[in-house]
């Protein structure tokens, strides 16, 4: 997203909406920035998958201008679900970011590329592709429920879902 906000700002400014703010620490893990864009919104899109990134790559590999990509990896720790190849097709496919519940790799080389990414943590050891997950649905994480279409914005203060766009 091109348009600059501060997340606090965006709650501050709306409080006649219904946003909510994702807990800054779920189960002791803390979303962590690891792209260039460190702020980035837009609207939803949603993938339910589970140490598999099969559904992540095909996503990143479509048309993302104007949203961001939440990944509801239920918080794994064993492997990571983006690496450095698939946050380079999601910048040549224009996605403001991508918000994982779960871990990436390759964190050098995505920390240059223009792209949002937060996400639990960072892991080497990659995922399977077996051709497993879900798009298009509800997820429910950090205390917040993200709908496909939703609209998410995210800094270093913190990540906020709206239900339109505020920005």
């Amino acid at each position: 997203m091109s348009v600059a906000f501060v997340t606090c700002d965006l709650l501050d400014d709306n409080e006649d909406k219904d946003l909510q703010v994702v807990y800054p620490s779920i189960d002791g893990k803390f979303f962590r920035s690891f792209g260039a864009r460190k702020t980035f919104g837009g609207q939803v899109v949603t993938v339910k998958c589970f140490e598999d990134n099969s559904r992540v790559k095909e996503l990143l590999a479509t048309d993302g201008t104007g949203k961001v990509l939440v990944v509801d990896g239920g918080a794994s720790m064993r492997c990571a679900l983006m690496g450095d190849m698939i946050a380079e097709s999601a910048v040549k496919n224009h996605w403001n970011g991508v918000i994982i519940y779960g871990c990436v790799r390759d964190v050098d080389a995505i920390a240059e590329l223009d792209l949002g990414v937060q996400a639990l943590a960072c892991i080497p050891q990659k995922s399977t592709r077996k051709g497993v997950g879900e798009t298009g649905l509800t997820l429910s994480f950090g205390g917040v429920t993200i709908a496909q279409d939703d609209y998410i914005y995210a800094d270093n203060n913190g990540i906020v879902v709206a239900k339109e766009a505020l920005v």
